[in-house]
């Protein structure tokens, strides 16, 4: 007699609920799938990625000089970060302690990720990025969905559904770049280091390892030589005066005499000037070594949310028809300053202490009550997730910064004295030929006065700070993150 294998369809749940939680179905949760140590394996191939992504992302946000590029790097990192930190904890429940996280599970993709991180241009680095690195990753992680078991490891599959959608969103990002910005010419021109990358991936058995590694480790090209990290901050030809400090917003935002209304442009000001604190974090969070993960991954979410804030101002200029770019003068002094003159630890310090000034009502809450006596939603709305995000950012501080200090008023009084070193002449800047210092408040009230349909006040036009045969440092400019 002829046996037969029963059919797994054959089997009913009660009263036709679904079966395993909704995860599968039997005739799929039949099939084997993917063993615990085929698993681990890929798994740690995605840990690298992200951790390699996330380095390539933080590296660059300084030195690259096109503004979007630096908010999506700093989106980016994040993101990056997030998933790693998944990962890291997953590997660490399949029988496999986290230690040695940091190897390089191929020689040859050492190399690839060695050479994203260490090309020269915009260009390449997108095409590096977005054409290279993030597909690849994108196709393993369906690949990984479809071969493993859905039941048996059901708390990896989550995981990768995260990471997916992460990198799907990246994915169409990095598309619309890669057309924006990577000409036919560019493309020729990097015709040898793209067949490189592609060599690399062939030789590591591809990105997850799922393939036939083999072959000898690919000659270097641009990582010939050792990364050197770039903290001085570039700007693109929107920002055609990074060094100028003629208006000073604080002063302006605390004036009683001055209207909640035209506040809130002072605001949205402050808010797009903060591209400079992911300029600033990036090289603290690069140049730091040897923290727990969990340091880099909350340092990486703060600057997120500064370059949140950036584009906050950014879409509180736009919903009042402002042309920002011709309008407001964002200046790069801070970021440039502390990068070029004090250590990681110190710009930390710096940090810190400014962030404990953001916290009285002083600070935030009194932008986010500007906000509400101006009558503008989008800025009242802004404000109070800016508030909200300096909360965590002082929480942050406190877990990495004063946790390193004898206390809480040493590490205070520390960044107090960091600060004070930080000592910038807005004059030096003039006689340099780098800037003129020039008033641009005027034309921003004029624009906003003309898009109102309402006269300008004269008093209004009058504000501008000067500062003629004098010297500022830019804790007496009182830079606000």
């Amino acid at each position: 007699m002829k046996e037969t294998t029963p059919s797994p369809q054959s089997y009913q749940s009660y009263k036709n609920l679904p079966s395993l939680a909704g995860l599968t179905d039997f005739e799929h949760a039949a099939k084997p799938g993917l063993s615990v140590e085929e698993c681990v394996k890929r798994l740690k191939r995605f840990h690298y990625i992200f951790w390699r992504l996330h380095q390539i992302f933080i590296a660059h946000i300084a030195e690259e000089p096109v503004y979007e590029l630096k908010m999506a790097f700093s989106l980016h990192a994040h993101l990056a970060a997030e998933n790693d930190t998944n990962f890291r904890h997953r590997i660490g429940e399949m029988r496999e302690p986290p230690l040695g996280l940091e190897k390089i599970p191929h020689p040859a993709l050492g190399v690839f990720f060695d050479e994203i991180l260490s090309t020269p241009s915009s260009e390449e680095r997108v095409l590096g990025l977005y054409e290279k690195v993030l597909p690849a990753l994108r196709e393993a992680l369906r690949r990984y969905l479809a071969e493993t078991h859905p039941l048996a490891d059901a708390p990896s599959i989550r995981l990768c559904r995260i990471a997916l959608m992460d990198v799907e969103d990246i994915c169409r990002y990095g598309e619309q770049a890669v057309k924006s910005l990577v000409t036919p010419e560019q493309r020729r021109k990097s015709a040898q280091w793209l067949s490189l990358l592609e060599v690399c991936l062939a030789v590591a058995g591809a990105i997850d390892g799922g393939g036939e590694a083999g072959g000898a480790e690919p000659t270097r090209y641009y990582s010939s030589k050792p990364f050197v990290f770039n903290g001085e901050p570039r700007r693109d030809e929107r920002f055609p005066d990074p060094y100028n400090m003629a208006v000073n917003a604080e002063v302006f935002l605390y004036d009683e005499s001055q209207p909640p209304e035209l506040k809130v442009l002072m605001m949205f000001y402050k808010r797009l000037r903060e591209i400079d604190v992911p300029e600033m974090m990036s090289s603290i969070i690069t140049e730091t070594k040897g923290k727990p993960w969990e340091y880099y991954r909350d340092m990486t979410r703060q600057l997120w949310d500064e370059a949140r804030h950036a584009m906050m101002g950014e879409v509180g200029f736009v919903s009042l028809g402002l042309d920002w770019p011709k309008l407001v003068m964002v200046n790069s002094t801070w970021s440039r300053a502390l990068n070029q003159q004090l250590t990681a630890k110190e710009r930390h310090a710096v940090l810190y202490y400014i962030e404990q000034g953001l916290m009285p009502k002083t600070g935030k809450r009194y932008e986010w009550e500007v906000s509400q006596k101006s009558h503008y939603p989008i800025s009242t709305t802004f404000q109070d997730f800016d508030w909200a995000d300096e909360v965590l950012h002082a929480r942050v501080g406190r877990d990495w910064y004063v946790a390193d200090m004898p206390g809480a008023s040493e590490a205070v009084a520390y960044g107090d004295r960091c600060w004070s070193k930080v000592l910038v002449g807005w004059k030096d800047w003039q006689d340099q030929g780098l800037t003129g210092h020039r008033n641009w408040w005027p034309d921003l009230y004029r624009a906003y006065c003309k898009n109102k349909g309402i006269e300008p006040d004269p008093k209004v036009l009058s504000y501008g700070t000067t500062y003629e045969n004098k010297r500022a440092d830019l804790k007496q400019i009182a830079v606000s993150t």
